[in-house]
């Protein structure tokens, strides 16, 4: 009764105290880190030129944001001055060097009045408001629908500087911003059953051309391995002293092997769909130029891949992309700061 009494009271202590809440904060420009390698200097970080192929606007403008978020934490950490980035954008919009573009859902009035009050089945409504956004996207002004094409003479360069007091204007392009299959085959990204299946099938038959055929592969190679199992396991399912009934006069030996391969064979089939290993691929081009003269200074070009270290990591495509981002803003930013 004491014992029951004793793990009632530990139940309701252990509910208690579970009733906070947890909180992770993570500072991103460290004060104890900083640098004094752009000290003194002033530096107008303008928006990238987007070639990576975004889904939409929406997801253009954001990867953008986040990414000149990134590099003013870099630049703050490195001792340089900013302004603020709405200042930038607005002066450059003043100034007509870039055009703002809604990215609000736009369609047709016959389009909405079908898709919100038309006779159609919810299939053909999502299907109509797909084709509604894909028109949305294209609906963009000319400068979006012509990248590389609306470069800054001198003369504008030098005008930036001036107006903001700068001493260095950054730009850049965004060369790739996707996401793809790590290619990495380690047993702690694939697991066990998916890294066996999946390495004797690669082995075997290559790189297959059909999500079938890799189907396939996996199921022969877990047949393959059933069987071995099975013909060299004498004693279990079918006992070489005893009476098969199943399989008829068979040995006990092929018995086994032929369980334990179609036991492989489904572990197969199930190992087809399973290790998948998200990777995210970030490639970026940075230049810098002189605020006085228009003159390039330096630029570089970094390409960052990252996916989770094993299969018990993150796998959100944010938590990827961020580190992903971090990572290849930071060593532009250093390698800059190195050659000042």
């Amino acid at each position: 009764m004491k014992v029951s009494r004793y793990l009632l009271c530990g139940l309701l202590a252990v509910l208690i105290s579970g009733c906070g809440q947890t909180v992770k904060e993570s500072l991103k420009v460290s004060p104890g880190k900083k640098s004094l390698a752009g000290s003194e200097k002033t530096m107008v970080v303008l928006p990238f030129a987007d070639y990576s192929e975004g889904d939409d606007i929406a997801d253009a403008y954001h990867r953008n944001l986040y990414i000149s978020s990134t590099l003013t934490d870099q630049l703050v950490s490195n001792s340089f001055s900013l302004p603020v980035e709405e200042d930038v954008f607005m002066y450059l919009v003043n100034q007509n060097i870039i055009n703002v573009t809604a990215y609000e859902s736009r369609s047709s009035s016959t389009l909405d009045d079908e898709i919100q009050d038309g006779e159609w089945s919810p299939r053909m409504k999502a299907e109509m408001q797909r084709y509604a956004d894909m028109a949305s996207s294209r609906n963009s002004s000319t400068a979006m629908n012509s990248p590389g094409t609306h470069g800054l003479t001198r003369q504008e360069i030098v005008k930036i500087g001036r107006h903001f007091n700068a001493d260095y204007i950054m730009r850049g392009r965004i060369i790739q911003y996707k996401t793809r299959q790590d290619p990495s085959w380690s047993p702690m990204k694939k697991g066990i059953i998916g890294f066996i299946t999946g390495s004797t099938n690669k082995i075997a038959l290559g790189q297959a051309k059909s999500d079938k055929y890799d189907d396939w592969g996996n199921m022969i190679a877990g047949g393959m391995y059933g069987a071995i199992a099975g013909n060299s396991w004498a004693n279990g399912p079918w006992n070489p002293d005893g009476t098969n009934q199943l399989f008829g006069s068979i040995s006990a030996t092929t018995a086994n092997a032929i369980t334990w391969g179609a036991v492989g064979a489904g572990l197969g089939h199930m190992a087809h769909n399973t290790g998948d290993s998200p990777q995210a691929v970030v490639q970026l081009r940075i230049w810098v130029q002189d605020a006085y003269t228009g003159d390039v200074v330096w630029t570089n070009r970094v390409d960052v891949k990252v996916s989770p270290e094993t299969m018990f990591a993150d796998y959100q495509y944010d938590q990827l992309f961020e580190s992903a981002t971090e990572k290849a803003v930071e060593t532009l930013v250093n390698d800059f700061a190195q050659t000042m």
